[in-house]
């Protein structure tokens, strides 16, 4: 008689709903869900739209130092004393990566330096970022192996005209240099400066074709820009935005306050600078 009260109690348990889970089963689950919950909250957070920061922010934001060189070779009889200040000696310029290695600097690429400006997003200790202009080739047979001697990333603003001219670098090695994880960006097609631009056709001459052209190259989109000679004035900014330019790179003139991100400051590495030199220049412009 017993086992048939078991018995019955157990189908009547059945068809009014099943058994209940026990109590600690049940806080396992209710558990289960809310840290699904949060889960689900954290993944909409990050994946939410980001706020971009105004101008003033943005312009109080700890400078990082850009270096910017331009030839790396040692200097010819025929090199005027203008000339060596843009034309590092080689041995000069492998002093002037080691010391900044040897700091503990870590170089950055525009990206992380628009994210860092934009968003407040972290960079690495002792931020830096090495800057190339005009595409000559000792950039790509000096340059580039010496950075890699200590794991460093650079920045090539390309002239797009000079491409596989002599004295320049290829096309091929443009797509290297960005294979290898550096970053290719414009520097106008022939290095006329953006002030002096006076019709829609000089935009999609110097601004358009180039960074369409690095785009089929390095098959990454092109977003940073440098100016050429440093040169820059308030017309200029609407028509980089209207292009898809994210940032733009001035030369160590003061910066924008309504478009910062569109001034950011870099400073010439001279030819005369030995590498402390050069050190304590960085440390000076950008305050550091």
């Amino acid at each position: 008689m017993r086992q048939l009260l078991i018995t019955i109690g157990c189908v009547l348990t059945i068809f009014l709903g099943g058994c209940k889970q026990p109590a600690k089963n049940a806080e396992s689950d209710q558990a289960t869900k809310s840290n699904q919950t949060t889960e689900n909250k954290n993944e909409t957070k990050q994946t939410g739209p980001k706020t971009l920061a105004d101008a003033a922010t943005i312009t109080a934001r700890k400078e990082v130092p850009v270096l910017c060189y331009h030839q790396i070779r040692d200097w010819a009889a025929s090199d005027g004393k203008v000339a060596r200040d843009y034309i590092v000696p080689v041995e000069n310029f492998k002093a002037q990566l080691k010391i900044l290695a040897d700091s503990g600097y870590h170089t950055i690429l525009p990206n992380q330096l628009y994210d860092y400006l934009a968003y407040g997003t972290t960079l690495p200790a002792k931020p830096v970022m090495l800057t190339y202009d005009d595409t000559d080739d000792d950039q790509f047979t000096i340059a580039a192996p010496e950075m890699k001697k200590y794991g460093f990333k650079g920045v090539f603003f390309i002239m797009t005209v000079s491409l596989n001219r002599p004295r320049y670098m290829s096309r091929e090695q443009v797509k290297q240099l960005s294979d290898e994880g550096h970053v290719v960006e414009s520097h106008t097609w022939d290095h006329h400066k953006v002030t002096g631009y006076k019709t829609p056709e000089d935009w999609t001459t110097q601004i358009e074709k180039p960074k369409n052209l690095i785009g089929e190259l390095t098959g990454k989109t092109s977003e940073h820009f440098a100016y050429p000679f440093g040169l820059w004035n308030k017309e200029a900014i609407p028509e980089l935005k209207k292009r898809g330019v994210k940032s733009a790179y001035i030369l160590s003139t003061k910066r924008d306050p309504d478009d910062p991100l569109f001034t950011i400051r870099r400073m010439i590495a001279s030819g005369y600078w030995s590498a402390p030199g050069m050190y304590r220049s960085m440390m000076q412009t950008f305050k550091l």
